[in-house]
């Protein structure tokens, strides 16, 4: 077999066909390349890995010079990683741009978890690019990683990470609640994404009165997937007892006084700076989540 010829006539006309059809350029040539580093791979194995430099010496003479030996070592690896019958073959519907980010991970669960994402929210390449490189699979809780490798039905609380990172760009001593507050409302768009999908910001500081007494909720936001409201308590210090008790009350007032018949029961997550899995251990309302913040 020819690998070489099939391999300058695949990429050829991949040069051709994003000349012509542009609305669906990226897809012919993440197949393309796709193909390529599968002959790639068997011209490697038959002929040795030296032939790939060979092929690339030819290719920038008759094709381009963007087909030197990094390029098709990297179109080799994509086809590598994208091969497993583990990876979701849903990377056809991502750019090579994309791609090339996730060839670079190693676990094929990480890889499955970020083009689920990308498609989900649209993410641009540097979208994903900052999401990997905070980490955010690593950030999941264990269990929500467990589902998704096993498909199971998801929770609210299952994308909320931990910790949560909030940006903090100019360094500013977080020593009270509402610098904490003030740096999340700078970049709240950031923070709800922190959070998961679906959140969006209703207001900070929301007044509720009980009794003779008026009280201010931290952060008020409301899920448009899981049709309910989600009380957010912000704590510079380690998770205390007394803060379960605040939020449960806050989380009350909202299902009596603003949610309706078709909406579920308030959410509430304490965002503090270290979290205290016994605390937790004896909160018998699931509803409650804690997680611990990182500035940066």
């Amino acid at each position: 077999m020819n690998y070489y010829n099939e391999i300058k006539e695949k990429l050829i006309d991949n040069e051709i066909y994003s000349k012509v059809k542009d609305y669906s350029k990226e897809r012919n040539r993440v197949i393309t390349y796709y193909e390529v580093g599968k002959l790639l791979s068997a011209a490697g194995k038959h002929y040795g890995e030296n032939i790939i430099g060979k092929y690339a010496e030819k290719l920038q003479i008759e094709v381009g010079k963007k087909y030197n030996r990094r390029t098709l070592f990297r179109i080799r690896q994509f086809y590598s990683v994208f091969s497993n019958e583990k990876v979701s073959t849903m990377w056809t519907l991502l750019t090579w741009s994309h791609n090339r980010l996730l060839i670079k991970i190693k676990n094929i669960n990480i890889i499955n978890y970020y083009i689920e994402i990308t498609i989900k929210y649209n993410l641009s390449v540097r979208d994903l690019e900052e999401r990997i490189k905070n980490k955010e699979y690593e950030r999941l809780p264990e269990d929500t990683r467990n589902k998704l490798i096993e498909s199971k039905e998801e929770r609210i609380e299952d994308y909320i990470k931990n910790p949560i990172v909030i940006k903090n760009p100019k360094n500013i001593e977080v020593y009270k609640e509402k610098i904490l507050q003030r740096l999340i409302l700078e970049d709240i768009n950031n923070f709800l994404k922190e959070l998961g999908g679906g959140f969006c910001y209703i207001e900070n500081e929301y007044k509720i009165r009980i009794g003779n007494t008026y009280n201010y909720i931290d952060l008020l936001l409301y899920n448009i997937r899981f049709k309910c409201y989600i009380v957010v308590e912000l704590k510079i210090t380690p998770l205390k007892k007394e803060h379960i008790g605040q939020i449960h009350t806050y989380m009350n007032y909202i299902d009596k006084n603003l949610k309706t018949i078709n909406e579920d029961n308030t959410i509430g997550i304490i965002i503090c700076r270290h979290n205290n899995k016994f605390i937790m251990e004896y909160c018998s309302d699931e509803r409650i989540i804690s997680r611990e913040y990182i500035t940066f």
